[in-house]
């Protein structure tokens, strides 16, 4: 089944996936897609949370940090600044601290622990995957292009959900049992019962967050997830061993994009062996992933004459992808 045929079939999968080993094209495909669906009478945002990412090339246009950015007609580019997050971030809880405890100020202390806690590793992907949750769950958009990091990164993402969501599991409960001891002190005391629980409350409003992002990138009805690959024995062992995986996950698999293929109508002309050789080698990958895949290979795409950025070329692409 063709690219086209699989959109034409499953209007209802609205958010749209491209993954795969850094430098293979992802990025240019999900432009590209995001192109032809706009071309179509569809409202379209293609997003990217990798910080390596070219949208901005890729559209000659500067979006970085700036929210959606309209390059055309129904179709709005975003990479996601995941400093400017973070920032935002802090400055929430500043305000959560102030609100709930009745502070004038940040107390040093406190603001040394956020700014410590913002300096975290980890709190880089916290900010991107809060990101994702705002763009996905907003709803704005017929179609939500997903311009995934690479493979290795991308399924630290995909599990962060279910971390998160067992992490807020087990905070949720104890602050439960130390709600229901507060409640008991309370009533010991004769004392009123304590003010809403402004620290559950606010636990369960990031459960629902997440949940509702989990739900919509595996949700097997609304999303479709396609690997990139390129007709090279590493790159198809790497993408084999992701696609398990990705279904331990349950992300849905809609097919296979393999770019970079070398035209082999070259062979009839003199061309340099490296050339021949390459074609070559090429064919064996090619049989390789036609057995491995099968069907569900969607597109074959070939080597360009150079790289895809600017509107003329994302449409010439497009047209290769899915047809004039």
């Amino acid at each position: 089944m063709s690219l086209k045929q699989i959109f034409e079939e499953h209007p209802e999968r609205r958010y749209i996936m491209f993954g795969g080993k850094g430098g293979l094209g992802k990025t240019t495909f999900s432009a590209a897609t995001a192109y032809w669906l706009a071309s179509q009478g569809k409202k379209v945002l293609v997003f990217s949370v990798d910080p390596q990412a070219s949208l901005s090339d890729i559209f000659q246009k500067d979006i970085f940090g700036k929210g959606p950015v309209k390059i055309m007609e129904n179709l709005w580019a975003q990479e996601i600044d995941a400093d400017q997050h973070i920032k935002a971030y802090q400055g929430e809880i500043r305000q959560k601290i102030l609100d709930m405890y009745g502070f004038e100020a940040v107390p040093d202390e406190i603001e040394q622990y956020i700014q410590a806690a913002s300096a975290e590793p980890a709190m880089e992907e916290s900010a991107i995957f809060d990101a994702v949750v705002d763009i996905v769950i907003g709803g704005e958009y017929d179609y939500y292009i997903y311009d995934l990091v690479p493979l290795g990164h991308a399924l630290y993402y995909l599990s962060m959900a279910k971390v998160y969501d067992e992490w807020i599991n087990k905070i949720t409960k104890l602050r439960e049992e130390m709600r229901e001891y507060e409640e008991m002190v309370s009533r010991m005391k004769r004392e009123k019962e304590t003010e809403e629980d402004q620290i559950l409350t606010e636990l369960q409003y990031i459960r629902t967050r997440i949940n509702a992002s989990s739900s919509i990138l595996t949700d097997k009805e609304k999303t479709g997830f396609f690997f990139v690959v390129i007709p090279e024995e590493m790159i198809l062992i790497d993408t084999a061993k992701a696609a398990e995986l990705f279904a331990k996950f349950d992300v849905p698999i809609m097919g296979y994009v393999v770019n970079r293929v070398v035209p082999r109508e070259l062979l009839q002309q003199n061309i340099p062996a490296y050339l021949k050789n390459r074609i070559e080698m090429q064919d064996k990958y090619l049989e390789q992933i036609k057995n491995t895949f099968g069907s569900q290979v969607a597109a074959h795409v070939p080597e360009l004459e150079r790289d895809v950025t600017g509107l003329d070329m994302i449409r010439q692409l497009a047209e290769i992808m899915y047809g004039k």
